[in-house]
């Protein structure tokens, strides 16, 4: 009597191990992400800077800030291309260790006091490594979600990658208030301000452990048995899908400048023109985020209810009259006002950027998903996030804050009209 074998096939992925996998890896690679912007705020400038006037200094800390904006879509279209080919599981993994290693080092560079012009250099070239990694993390995430969503939840399930942002940010300025608390200005800057890039060792090997554990997702396996893999990526993105790849990035260019004059000009401005202390400032940013993660899941029940472009949409709408005023609550001149100001434009940022990783993964199709997704969300970073706090530096100080606003509600208006372009989705649920 001879016994026959059989194989079982692969467990599926349970809905709290995916939810989970998808937020743990982006909060991580948003805590990572924001160090480094609160550091090139108060300590860059100072340490890798200094033999320019402060002013210049911090305009030179932003643009390293920048550098990053740049390497996403490379990112994108590195692991994008191994995302669509090899899976979506192992990608992850790789952009995660790509993230994480970049973010270690920089709390080990020497600084320009002991290396001179290296030092400035060295950091350009890990914020390029950091720029890479979550160029390849935040679509993977946000497919490693949606491929696993039931009927009618493809937006709830593609919301919880997205909190990672706040998450990832109230965990980093926490830490950032936390060390300054307990030290004084002269040991936050020789060594304190190194802990926290240290630190996020620790978290990467959580989100490690989390994504070994998933299988693959049901419509790459799909893709797998079918044979239905591109060679190159990219180029099928590109030359079949060109108005979703144009119209997905414009449509995500006001949640970009949105953010990044909430987070990283909004601290700089308070601290240096508005005598905010950076403790005072972060303390009311902190706050603000709470606001940011409320309404990424409310953004997303809309969503599923009464469709993604509308979602967004709305929200645009509200960003567009949030810049209007944009300069009278933040030179209110109270707490009140300024916690206004965060609470209104971080508020706003969760109902526009909860339901748009769904809407950029419904518009490609399964073979190129990975890459045309994260290509259109990078290449808005590049126009929208990359050059926000210089030009609202520069708009500032030139012809004040009114000008800011307008910046602000002239990217949103741009927004608006691809939204209101935007083509068919290519999957619903």
């Amino acid at each position: 009597m001879t016994a026959t074998a059989t194989v079982a096939p692969a467990p599926a992925n349970s809905p709290g191990r995916v939810l989970f996998a998808s937020l743990i890896g982006t909060t991580i690679e948003f805590f990572d992400f924001y160090i480094y912007a609160t550091a090139a705020v108060i300590v860059f400038p100072k340490l890798f800077f200094p033999q320019s006037d402060p002013a210049t200094a911090t305009l030179q800390s932003f643009a390293t800030f920048a550098l990053a904006f740049i390497a996403r879509p490379v990112g994108s279209a590195l692991f994008g291309h191994f995302g669509d080919r090899i899976g979506r599981k192992a990608t992850l993994v790789a952009a995660l260790l790509t993230m994480g290693i970049s973010t270690v080092v920089i709390g080990l560079l020497p600084t320009y006091a002991q290396v001179g012009v290296l030092a400035p250099a060295l950091l350009a070239l890990c914020r390029l490594g950091q720029g890479i990694g979550l160029g390849g993390e935040w679509g993977g995430a946000v497919l490693l979600a949606t491929e696993n969503a039931p009927p009618g939840k493809l937006a709830w399930y593609g919301m919880f990658p997205q909190l990672g942002a706040p998450i990832g940010f109230l965990c980093s300025t926490g830490i950032f208030l936390l060390l300054t608390e307990v030290m004084t200005d002269a040991q936050f800057l020789a060594w304190g301000w190194r802990i926290p890039f240290l630190a996020s060792a620790a978290l990467v090997f959580v989100g490690l452990w989390v994504r070994l554990r998933i299988t693959e997702t049901p419509d790459f396996q799909k893709a797998l048995d079918k044979d239905e893999r591109v060679k190159v990526p990219m180029l099928t993105a590109v030359r079949e899908h060109p108005f979703a790849l144009i119209a997905g990035t414009f449509a995500l260019v006001a949640t970009f400048v949105l953010f990044y004059l909430m987070t990283v000009f909004a601290l700089s401005w308070g601290t240096s023109k508005l005598g905010y202390s950076r403790e005072h400032f972060l303390m009311l940013q902190m706050v603000g985020v709470l606001f940011f993660a409320l309404t990424i899941p409310l953004s997303a029940l809309y969503a599923d209810r009464y469709g993604r472009r509308n979602a967004m949409i709305v929200a645009t709408v509200l960003i567009i009259g949030f810049g209007f005023v944009f300069a009278p609550l933040l030179e209110s001149g109270s707490d009140l006002g300024v916690l206004a100001f965060l609470a209104l434009g971080l508020g706003a940022m969760g109902l526009t950027y909860g339901p748009c990783g769904t809407i950029l993964a419904e518009m490609f199709p399964t073979a190129v998903r990975y890459t045309g997704a994260s290509l259109a969300f990078n290449l808005a970073g590049i126009l929208g996030a990359s050059p926000a706090p210089y030009i609202a530096t520069r708009l500032g100080e030139r012809y004040g804050l009114a000008s800011v606003g307008g910046y602000l509600a002239g990217m949103a208006a741009l927004t608006l009209l691809a939204l209101l372009l935007m083509p068919r989705p290519r999957v619903t649920r």
